[in-house]
């Protein structure tokens, strides 16, 4: 069996090197069963190894011509020994000792001579839990399709009998409708000019924003600033996890007339200025996100990728936790209008164009000399609402663990589960060899905003924004104070 790779498929797997990954990964916890043996996890193990006959594309491995990919074709058999793996720490329930072995498990790229996934069980010396931390490569789908195959290897109940790992689960497939040749080739056809001229228009309206006669549009690449997080990607992970109630963030939502999302982009967009803060930054302008947007449609259920990652402006000058999220919401919903008029393949194009002019500077190893098209990523993939089993054990939370972009940056990454948003960081750890206080800051932004609702007189503490009237071009920066920074960091 073979399988088409998709442009943008294609490009995860051409951009993709030893110092930069292109894999996504989630880290589980889970809790043993009350009748759990000694050798649980040693007989899981050897349970899960013996599914050895994985379904599409588990089974797939890329073939290819002087590296560009062309397809996916099935392999004859796979070394499990590779890709179900077992380990032990002290104590998962250890955060920091966690999220540092995880780490380094998600530091090294997969084995192209393999199908592009792995999943490995962490036992625990203590306590009643254990974890398990999967990664797959980010060409066999994004997160909308990760997340049916997710849920695809869990039950709503305990079920020894039935359990199938999720690479062994028969994917569906729906069969598309033939059409007739000419109708096919006239409907490609328009589909492209309709693409074309809408990716046009969007580097048209953006160089018009650019000379400064309409600013009201998306925000225009490469403006965020250089910070400790952005830069050169190299080798080296450091990972952290937070928690955040889903249900005070929802209600939170409705009496701020906001979305969930964006109840989540001004707490991100809060926590990582303190954070930024602590390491000597001070900021005169508003920090910048890459957005995941679903292009999708309304249960359209293709595998691979088809998404667009756009840049959203954040909040800059308010110190009233309100006011800043006035600021996001306003922003957000610029980017959202904007890729709602145009076609889907537009945005996607314009996602890979500007992408590719990152990876470039990435090659030349010249990030660390231009601003990145944004500070930070953030995506929401929505999760179960009910609790999940792994046979007998129950899932008690999943933490998204994604890739970088070219230039760097945090991946920030929340999944929702049950009544809980399970956040999941990544970046570099050139400059820093710690997250866990911006995931604190995380929490502590979400409790400030909650409680601003009813008290206006509240603030957020000083996070090293200054006002400056003065509007910089895109290709100004402040390159000597950022390198100051990071030398005294270093």
């Amino acid at each position: 069996m073979t399988r088409k790779i998709s442009f943008l498929d294609r490009a995860f797997w051409i951009t993709e090197s030893d110092n930069n990954p292109k894999h996504v990964a989630c880290l589980q916890l889970l809790e043993l069963p009350e009748d759990a043996k000694a050798d649980y996890l040693p007989t899981l193990l050897a349970h899960l190894r013996s599914f050895d006959k994985p379904s599409s594309p588990f089974n797939t491995i890329v073939e290819d011509m002087l590296g560009f990919p062309l397809r996916l074709v099935a392999v004859r058999e796979l070394d499990m020994h590779y890709h179900v793996q077992l380990h032990e720490l002290d104590n998962v329930e250890d955060k920091a000792a966690l999220n540092r072995f995880v780490a380094g498990l998600h530091e090294p790229r997969l084995d192209r001579n393999k199908p592009l996934w792995q999943y490995h069980l962490i036992a625990s010396r203590a306590g009643r839990c254990f974890a398990i931390y999967v990664k797959i490569h980010h060409m066999y789908g994004d997160g909308a399709v990760l997340m049916r195959w997710f849920q695809a290897g869990y039950h709503e109940q305990p079920d020894i009998e039935h359990f199938t790992p999720v690479w062994a689960v028969t994917q569906p497939f729906r069969e598309r409708r033939r059409k007739h040749w000419l109708s096919g080739l006239l409907g490609a056809a328009w589909h492209l000019l309709r693409t074309v001229t809408d990716l046009v228009w969007i580097l048209f309206r953006l160089l018009i924003k650019l000379v400064r006669i309409n600013s009201h549009y998306m925000p225009i690449p490469f403006s965020g600033t250089r910070t400790v997080l952005t830069g050169q990607v190299k080798r080296g992970r450091v990972v952290a996890t937070a928690d955040l109630d889903f249900q005070r963030v929802q209600a939170l939502s409705k009496r701020m007339r906001a979305s969930a999302n964006e109840i989540l982009l001004c707490c991100f967009d809060i926590g990582v200025h303190r954070f930024l803060k602590d390491y000597g930054h001070s900021f005169n302008k508003a920090l910048y996100t890459n957005m995941p947007i679903n292009l999708r449609k309304p249960g359209e259920n293709t595998a691979g990728n088809k998404i667009a990652i756009v840049p959203v402006k954040l909040a800059h000058g308010e110190v009233d936790p309100y006011l800043r999220l006035r600021q996001i919401i306003e922003n957000h919903r610029i980017v959202k209008h904007a890729a709602k008029r145009s076609e889907p393949g537009a945005f996607s194009y314009y996602t890979i164009l500007i992408q590719a002019v990152a990876l470039v500077f990435e090659v030349l190893h010249l990030s660390d000399w231009f601003k990145p098209i944004a500070n930070i990523l953030i995506s929401n993939v929505p999760g179960p609402k009910q609790t999940r089993y792994l046979r007998d054990a129950k899932l008690l939370a999943a933490y998204p663990i994604s890739t970088i972009t070219p230039g760097g940056g945090v991946n920030i990454t929340l999944l929702t589960y049950g009544q809980s948003a399970n956040i999941g960081l990544v970046c570099c750890n050139t400059h820093i060899s710690s997250l866990d206080n911006m995931a604190h800051y995380f929490v502590e932004a979400f409790e400030l905003l909650d409680k601003c609702a009813d008290d206006p007189s509240l603030s957020i503490e000083d996070i090293g924004e200054h006002v400056d009237d003065d509007i910089k071009s895109i290709v100004d920066d402040d390159l000597g104070h950022a390198q100051d920074v990071l030398h005294s960091h270093h």
